[in-house]
């Protein structure tokens, strides 16, 4: 394997250790970065350290502050920062398993991949992962990496297993408090059947292969024109993309889903509610009921 392992140990689970490597399961390889330039010359700008009414200074004289106030500050150097780190342990102890949909999708961070250190790990290895399949539970446990402690998970994948460090209960908001004023209002019972068929016809297997960034791609298209034109000159593309779609175009909800289940190749979107001509009859004979005509008129609007 090509790859540098990130990290090196052993997962135990009771009185069960296995040597296992982990590497990064992702990559940062597809974006774009770049330089600041200074444009008379063509050099690359460089930043230096500045101290306000004292101007550039010696790292040497640097240090890191946490502000505990307003113009105050507790400093630190990189000595004391060093003395409180973790040292990396090599093992992860599985303490706890839980059901996968326990946790909520907030809390996963970054995912590795796991894979047995050597042949004779093998064995045990496969065991752990098949009786996680199994149980379709979620091994739970703290791993200290690179000075600071994860609380990490570990499923299987394929042949393998992905270890995610997940982030700590202070670090993620609470729902609720954007949620709150969402109503809890029962949809319209026609328009959720809409709402349905219009996802089973769209449902289909994942492929990530199917999307890409298009910010990306056209960064790299630009940048591979610029490339090939003599000199340093600017592109302007003012291609129209959007037809002018007006922000004030606004469609009846049931019109829009109608049209989607069209555009999708479906037939179904104005047969998808086929039950609903009976419901409107019921509607019609209760209408002639002088009691039940007015909340059978709200009910429909």
């Amino acid at each position: 394997m090509a790859a540098r392992a990130y990290w090196q140990g052993q997962i135990r689970l009771a009185l069960v250790s296995i040597p296992v490597e982990i590497y990064s399961a992702v990559k940062s390889g597809a974006s774009v970065s770049f330089r600041q330039i200074h444009e008379p010359t063509g050099k690359p700008i460089k930043y230096e350290k500045v101290a306000e009414g004292v101007g550039p200074v010696d790292p040497d004289d640097i240090m890191k502050g946490y502000q505990i106030d307003k113009g105050e500050y507790v400093l630190l150097d990189q000595d004391e920062i060093d003395a409180v780190k973790l040292e990396s342990k090599k093992t992860l102890e599985l303490t706890q398993f839980v059901d996968a949909s326990d946790i909520d999708v907030l809390y996963y961070e970054k995912p590795y991949f796991v894979v047995p250190a050597d042949d004779l790990a093998e064995e045990a290895f496969i065991v752990l992962r098949e009786a996680l399949k199994r149980t379709k539970k979620v091994g739970l446990g703290q791993l200290a990496m690179r000075g600071r402690e994860y609380v990490v998970s570990l499923k299987p994948c394929g042949r393998g297993m992905v270890l995610e460090t997940l982030r700590y209960a202070d670090e993620v908001n609470r729902a609720q408090g954007y949620f709150r004023d969402i109503p809890d209002d029962k949809p319209d019972s026609e328009l959720l059947e809409l709402a349905e068929a219009l996802i089973e016809k769209k449902s289909s297997a994942f492929d990530p292969q199917e999307f890409h960034d298009r910010y990306v791609d056209a960064l790299k298209d630009l940048i591979e024109r610029k490339r090939k034109q003599k000199g340093n000159r600017k592109i302007i593309d003012d291609k129209d993309e959007g037809g002018g779609r007006s922000a004030s175009n606004v469609v009846d909800l049931m019109a829009a889903l109608k049209k989607s289940m069209e555009k999708s190749g479906g037939t179904a979107p104005a047969k998808a509610p086929a039950k609903k001509p009976a419901a409107k009859k019921t509607t019609a004979t209760a209408a002639k009921k002088p009691a039940a005509s007015k909340p059978a008129a709200r009910k429909r609007a």
